[in-house]
């Protein structure tokens, strides 16, 4: 018997040793006398999450209703959109944005981005038909468009918040681990990687026969969710697997063991009930592109506005605090390998580039990447700007210039690209970009091969929403200030 946490791992089953774990499974798991479940129990946390989502709806409507009464619109329209609340919600409900949760091991507020603005803009025609109709009158454009942008930008807000409430007061979701190898740690350390996936790992068990799941079915109970990561799987197992669960009221998910057969670029499709794979095999299209330039400059453009008196403020913070220049440019290769001047605000002290050698030899690295955690050369003010990503605001000029974009792969270093092999190279088929998948996916706490794994398949999958989620993300990331150094 080997033990792996507060689980004992025995041949033929898993036995539940850790007394926390009992007494927890004991009053949280079982049902209660009248019939529901504990908040410790998946199927009674998840119904919680829903009516706290709909709370943060109705809070959002509610917002809208008062960004009415400030606008020319004014109270009248205000009051009778508060009528409108209960519509808001069902719109919710059609758009699928209560059921989302329980039905994938990882799903964060970015996902809904795209659906949340669609949810918004739906309301906001349907609010202006329902004013029509009332003593309010017509809803001036004006106060339209302040509508939709109050509703997106409020239910994001509202819906992050609800969703960090939630898993600050709800246990997380007790899960079991099924297979050994690479593949099982992998999992292991992508719900590392990822808190809010909102688990936590009680155990784990190498590979089962078909009678070893029938063992195993009477002690699912005090675990609400098992990730199946096996090198062998077959359909037997597979479905007796999953009628184990089912009649556990188990959550189940499944990694699949052939990960270079399904890779990042498939696309599970049906034919009737023949499940197809599709593989993106070909380039991002031409509109697809030239969108993505369009709202690259956009927002540099606006961006460069709004937060110039920021960028002043860091500009003389950098000034005052040591001697040189506030801003850095440095060579990196864009799109192509192409070499480009990378603008930065200074985190270093001037002479950070004669001193790499003091730090770090390129000549002597494994592998062509490299990240400090407690850099000598870094300021004090430097560590701040780092932590906050504000020393990457000058970038938005490179933005504008056409030779990085909002989201893409970080550009690298020169001396290290020349040790890319061939096989690395395919990150540079995509222009640099401010943020991207390595920033919201873990930033410095990634190893390269798990860098390259997400960057390629956000190369692979290029589209707008892509890029608007891994924006939404990276808003999260920063705050949390994780993997930055």
């Amino acid at each position: 018997m080997t033990a792996v946490g507060p689980i004992a791992i025995h041949r033929r089953g898993v036995s539940l040793t850790d007394l926390e774990f009992v007494e927890e499974r004991r009053v949280g798991v079982r049902r209660r006398a009248d019939g529901r479940a504990g908040l410790g129990h998946p199927f009674a946390r998840e119904p919680l999450l829903r009516r706290m989502l709909a709370v943060a709806d109705v809070l959002a409507a509610l917002t809208v209703s008062a960004a009415l009464a400030l606008s020319e619109a004014g109270f009248a329209a205000a009051a009778w959109s508060a009528f409108f609340v209960p519509a808001w919600v069902l719109l919710a409900k059609l758009f699928g944005l209560y059921d989302r949760d329980h039905r994938a091991l990882r799903h964060v507020t970015a996902d809904e981005v795209q659906s949340i603005f669609l949810w918004a803009l739906t309301g906001t025609g349907a609010l202006t038909l329902f004013l029509h109709a009332t003593p309010a009158g017509n809803l001036p454009p004006m106060s339209t468009v302040l509508a939709w942008v109050v509703g997106s930008g409020a239910a994001l807000l509202l819906r992050s918040g609800t969703r960090l409430l939630w898993r600050a007061t709800t246990p997380p979701a007790r899960t079991l681990i099924l297979g050994t190898g690479p593949l099982a740690d992998a999992t292991r350390r992508k719900l590392e990687l990822f808190p809010d996936i909102h688990v936590k790992v009680v155990g784990a068990r190498a590979e089962f026969t078909l009678d070893e799941l029938e063992n195993l079915n009477g002690q699912l109970k005090g675990v609400d969710r098992v990730i199946l990561a096996s090198q062998a799987l077959d359909e037997a197992r597979l479905t007796r697997l999953v009628a184990v669960c089912r009649r556990q009221r188990t959550r189940l998910s499944v990694v699949p063991p052939a990960r270079g057969m399904f890779g990042t670029a498939v696309h599970l499709t049906h034919v009737a009930e023949l499940p197809v794979i599709e593989y993106n095999t070909w380039d991002a299209g031409r509109s697809t592109l030239l969108l993505k330039r369009a709202v690259d400059v956009a927002f540099a453009s606006i961006a460069l506005v709004v937060l110039s008196p920021v960028m002043a403020t860091i500009g003389l913070a950098i000034r005052l605090s040591s001697p040189g220049h506030a801003t850095f440019a440095q060579t990196r290769a864009g799109m192509h390998g192409r070499p480009f001047r990378m603008l930065k605000f200074r985190t270093m002290v001037v002479d950070a580039e004669a001193r790499l050698g003091e730090v770090v030899s390129l000549d002597d690295l494994t592998e062509p990447m490299f990240k400090l955690r407690r850099d000598p050369r870094v300021t004090r003010l430097g560590r701040l700007l780092r932590r906050t990503s504000l020393d990457e605001l000058p970038q938005l000029v490179n933005v504008l210039k056409g030779e990085m974009s909002l989201v893409g792969p970080r550009p690298e270093q020169i001396e290290l690209v020349e040790r890319y092999t061939p096989a690395q190279r395919f990150r540079l088929e995509a222009k640099p970009g401010i943020t991207g998948p390595m920033q919201v996916y873990g930033r410095g706490e990634l190893t390269l091969e798990e860098r390259l794994a997400v960057e390629r398949e956000y190369i692979e999958n290029l589209s707008i929403t892509r890029d608007i989620r891994i924006l939404a993300l990276t808003v999260a990331t920063v705050l949390s200030g994780r993997g930055a150094y």
